[in-house]
């Protein structure tokens, strides 16, 4: 059986773990301020530890954070978020 996934809008970010990075939506500050996200290392070996349902998730500096539909976070390696996700203007 194949199976196509549905069309839904997600909210995600590119984490570039260090001073250039420019986006910083609030539901990331809340996690961290939460104790859910955490870091680990320093400079290029940098990691954000995300506390996810299913344990503990790493991510590198480039990966994608993404803010699922129950508000549930979780890293994707670029290559797969571009694969997976377009960008979309949403009216507020």
């Amino acid at each position: 059986m194949k199976y196509r996934k549905k069309p839904v809008v997600i909210e995600a970010f590119k984490w570039t773990g260090g001073p250039d990075q420019t986006e910083g939506p609030k539901w990331i500050i809340d996690a961290i301020k939460k104790g859910a996200v955490k870091f680990s290392g320093k400079g290029d070996e940098c990691r954000m530890e995300i506390e996810t349902l299913e344990g503990t998730h790493t991510a590198s500096v480039g990966d994608y954070i993404i803010k699922g539909v129950e508000g549930e976070l979780y890293p994707c390696k670029p290559w797969i978020f571009e694969q997976t996700y377009e960008k979309v203007e949403v009216e507020e």
